[in-house]
C-alpha cells in the first residue's frame, strides 16, 4: 500500500505462487483500488521474463512495483541461468538504494527450480512447502492453497485458481479477474 498526492490509499492486489505436481503456478487478481473506488479491474500482475522461463508477480503500488519488475529483468539479464542469485542482488540494492528503500511493493518470482518471495527489507524466503501468497489478500489465499495442495487432486494451475477465488470472496481488494501463468518444474 502506498499513499497517493490526494492522501487515499493505493490497496493493489494479491498474488499466489504454488508449486505442487510438476507445475509452478502463478495467479493474480486484477483489482487496483484508490481509498473506497475500484479504478481497475483488470491489470496485468503476473509477466514472464526471461523468455518466459521465469514468472513474476507483484503486489503494492504499481509504479512502486513496475520499477521494481524492471530491477529484478535487469538482474536477470546480468545472471541468466541463476533466478535465485539475481533476487539476491536486487534485493541487497533494493535494501541500500535510498531511493529503492522507499518503494513499497513485493514480488513472487518462481522458475523451474524456485520459488521466491522478495521485500523491501532485504529478503528473499523460499517457502518450505512450495507456496507463497502476497498482497492484501494474501493470507487468505495462502491458507487455501495450503488446504488445497494438501486435501486435493488439482493441479498447482487450478489451486492457484481456485484460492484466489477464495480470497476475492473475502478481500475487498481482491476480484475475480483471475490471471494464471505456469511452467513445468523439476521434481
Amino acid at each position: 500500500m502506498s499513499q497517493a498526492s490526494s492522501g487515499s490509499t493505493f490497496h493493489a492486489t494479491t498474488i499466489v505462487s504454488v508449486r505442487h505436481g510438476g507445475q509452478v503456478a502463478l495467479a493474480g487478481d486484477g483489482q487496483v483500488t484508490l481509498g473506497s473506488a475500484i479504478m481497475k479491474s483488470d491489470a496485468m500482475k503476473i509477466r514472464r521474463l526471461c523468455e518466459g522461463k521465469v514468472l513474476c508477480g507483484f503486489a503494492g503500488s504499481s509504479a512502486d512495483a513496475f520499477a521494481l519488475l524492471e530491477r529484478f529483468e535487469a538482474k536477470l539479464k546480468d545472471y541468466p541461468s541463476n533466478m535465485p542469485r539475481a533476487a539476491t542482488e536486487l534485493a541487497k540494492e533494493w535494501r541500500l538504494d535510498r531511493a529503492l528503500r522507499r518503494l513499497e511493493a513485493m514480488m513472487i518470482v518462481a522458475d523451474e527450480s524456485h520459488t521466491l518471495l522478495l521485500s523491501g527489507t532485504g529478503d528473499v524466503i523460499s517457502p518450505t512447502d512450495g507456496v507463497v501468497a502476497i498482497g492484501s489478500g494474501g493470507n487468505y489465499a495462502l491458507a487455501a492453497a495450503r488446504s488445497l495442495v494438501k486435501h486435493s487432486q488439482l493441479s498447482a494451475a487450478e489451486i492457484a485458481k481456485e484460492s484466489m477465488q477464495v480470497a476475492s470472496s473475502i478481500d475487498i481488494y481482491t476480484n475475480d479477474s483471475i490471471i494464471v501463468e505456469t511452467l513445468s518444474v523439476d521434481r
